[in-house]
C-alpha cells in the first residue's frame, strides 16, 4: 500500500473534497483522484462518496480515516529516526501574516528550504485567520497579542508599534494627548480591536471607533497618509512615511506595549521536528530584531 496514495486520502477527508486536498498537497486533483482509486481497488471497498460539494466520508471511510492517520504518522516519525541529525522530509504546510510574511517571513522560509533540500516548503499568506486543524497547516507564524485558544504559542521575537497620523489629519482634528482622547477621534483599524499603552507600569486600554477597516497593515498606512484618521501601525511599515514627513508619531507618552512574533500549532504532545527547526530558525532571526504588532487573534 502506498504512504502517498494513504496521506492523499487523509488530505481528502479532512478537506471535504478533492479540489481542497490537491491545494494542500500541492499537486494536480487528477493526482489526488488517481491515488483515491488505486486505494479504494487495492482495499476492495469506498473509502468517499463524491458529491457536488465535494466529498463524504462512508461509514469504512470514516474508520479508515483514523488509522490511515495514525500510520502516516508513524511513519513520517520512523522516517525520521533514520535521517542524519538535522535533515527534515516530507511537507511543512505554514500560514502567515500578508502584512509581514512576504518581507519579514519569507526569507527564513527560503533559507530553511536551503538547508533542508528534501523538504516541500507550502505558505499561505493572509492577514485572516487561519484555521490551522480544519485547513490542515502544520502551523503558522502570528504577530501581536495572542488570546487564549487550544492552539500551542511559541514566542520567537518582539514587536513594537506606533501611533500615527498625518500632518494634515493633526491640522485639522488635532491629536490626542491621552488615551481616554482617541474615542473622539477618527481610527483606523482592522476591526473591532482594543488598542493598549502603557501609562507608567499601568497598562491602559482603549476601544477606538472608526469608519475605514482593513485586515492589512498596508492599506490602514495608505488611509493614515490619506488623513482620513489615526492608526497604530507597524514601525517596519511606517518608517518611510514617518521620515518623510507624510506621517507622525502621535501620543508618544504613552508607549504601546511590546507585543510578540509567535509559532502557534494544533495541541499535541510534541511539535514535529520541521515545526521545532522553524521556530528555532525564527528564534535565531527576530528574537534581537523589531516589528511592530498587528492584532491577531489566535
Amino acid at each position: 500500500m502506498d504512504i502517498e496514495d494513504l496521506r492523499t486520502f487523509v488530505e481528502v477527508a479532512d478537506a471535504g473534497g478533492v479540489s481542497p486536498a490537491a491545494r494542500r498537497l500541492g499537486v494536480s486533483k487528477s493526482i489526488v483522484s488517481r491515488r483515491l482509486v488505486r486505494l479504494e481497488a487495492e482495499l476492495g471497498i469506498q473509502l468517499l462518496a463524491r458529491t457536488t460539494r465535494g466529498a463524504a466520508l462512508t461509514e469504512a471511510g470514516s474508520t479508515f480515516r483514523d488509522a490511515a492517520a495514525k500510520a502516516c504518522s508513524e511513519i513520517d516519525l520512523a522516517r525520521e529516526t533514520i535521517l542524519p541529525d538535522g535533515d527534515l522530509f516530507g511537507r511543512l504546510r505554514v500560514a502567515a501574516p500578508l502584512s509581514f510574511g512576504p518581507t519579514h517571513f519569507a526569507p527564513v522560509l527560503a533559507q530553511m528550504a536551503q538547508q533542508h533540500p528534501q523538504l516541500h516548503i507550502h505558505t499561505s499568506y493572509t492577514d485572516l485567520i487561519t484555521d490551522l486543524v480544519a485547513e490542515g497547516f502544520d502551523c503558522a507564524i502570528r504577530v501581536g497579542y495572542l488570546p487564549d485558544s487550544n492552539l500551542i504559542a511559541r514566542r520567537v521575537g518582539p514587536v513594537y508599534g506606533s501611533l500615527v497620523a498625518s500632518p494634515e489629519y493633526v491640522k485639522a482634528h488635532g491629536s490626542p494627548e491621552a488615551p481616554d482622547e482617541i474615542v473622539a477621534h477618527e481610527a483606523l483599524m482592522q476591526g473591532t480591536e482594543a488598542w493598549k499603552f502603557m501609562h507608567g507600569d499601568e497598562l491602559v486600554t482603549v476601544h477606538p471607533r472608526g469608519r475605514f477597516k482593513a485586515d492589512n497593515a498596508t492599506a490602514l498606512v495608505t488611509a493614515a497618509v490619506a488623513g482620513l484618521g489615526i492608526a497604530w501601525l507597524p514601525d517596519t511599515i511606517i518608517s518611510e512615511y514617518v521620515a518623510s514627513g507624510r506621517l507622525v508619531r502621535i501620543m508618544t507618552r504613552y508607549p504601546l506595549p511590546p507585543a510578540g512574533i509567535f509559532v502557534v500549532r494544533p495541541p499535541g504532545k510534541h511539535p514535529a521536528r520541521k515545526v521545532r527547526a522553524l521556530t528555532e530558525l525564527l528564534i535565531e532571526c527576530f528574537d534581537q530584531a523589531s516589528l511592530v504588532p498587528e492584532t491577531a487573534p489566535v
